[in-house]
Order: structure tokens, then C-alpha cells, then sequence
């Protein structure tokens, strides 16, 4: 089961609210199973932190990441979140929110080819 701090719902709540640019440009995209028909939820609670986008069924977590990350201090963070999140099994991607914003076709065809992988990989016919 996944683990879950409540104390972290109402702030999802808010921040699903109050989606970035970015965020809404990512989330038109890969929402209603557009993506190799795959689930993703946005701003969902896992432990201590509250993720951008998270699908499911192919163990995927992807972050839209403001100018914050790319401080001393951002960076730090990251990598204790992302190392967390790898011990739960879950894999990260990690994307400017200016590259979403400019590029999100190139964003778009990154997780589709994650997206492509896992199932190549977990395949239960071979």
C-alpha cells in the first residue's frame, strides 16, 4: 500500500487548485488514460511529499521542476526525495517547468517511451 501522510491532503488539495502553467499544460496531455491508456493522478500524496504527476500502473512519478530546484538547497531536496521515492520502487522523471511549457512534445514523447519500456518489460506474455 502506498504510504500516506494525511496531514498533506488539504495542501494537495490546494495545489491541484492552483495548478502552474506547466502543470496544466502536462496534465491536458497525459490525463483520461491518453497516454498507452495509463492512469496518472496529479499532486498525489506518497509519504512526506506530494508529487506532480503519478502514475500507477507503470510504478512512474514525474515532476515539473520551477527555478526553487535548481538552488543548492532544491537540489538537495530532490535528491532525498527522488532517492525515497526510488526505495519504494517508483521511478522519476524530471522536466523544467519552461521545457513543459516550450517543449512539451518532446516532455510528452519521454513519458510515452518510459511508458513504452515498462510494458516491454513487465509484459506477462513472455
Amino acid at each position: 500500500m502506498l504510504p500516506f501522510n494525511k496531514k498533506l491532503k488539504p495542501l494537495a488539495r490546494v495545489l491541484r487548485k492552483n495548478m502552474t502553467e506547466a502543470e496544466i499544460a502536462l496534465w491536458a496531455r497525459i490525463r483520461r488514460k491518453q497516454l498507452k491508456d495509463k492512469q496518472f493522478y496529479r499532486q498525489k500524496n506518497i509519504g512526506n511529499y506530494i508529487v506532480d504527476f503519478y502514475c500507477p500502473a507503470a510504478k512512474l512519478i514525474i515532476e515539473l521542476d520551477g527555478e526553487q530546484h535548481y538552488t543548492d538547497e532544491g537540489l538537495k531536496k530532490d535528491e532525498l526525495r527522488d532517492s525515497y521515492l526510488k526505495r519504494l520502487g517508483y521511478r522519476v522523471l524530471r522536466f523544467s517547468s519552461s521545457e513543459a511549457l516550450t517543449n512539451l512534445d518532446g516532455v510528452v514523447e519521454t513519458i510515452y517511451d518510459y511508458l513504452e519500456d515498462y510494458d516491454a518489460a513487465h509484459d506477462p506474455t513472455d
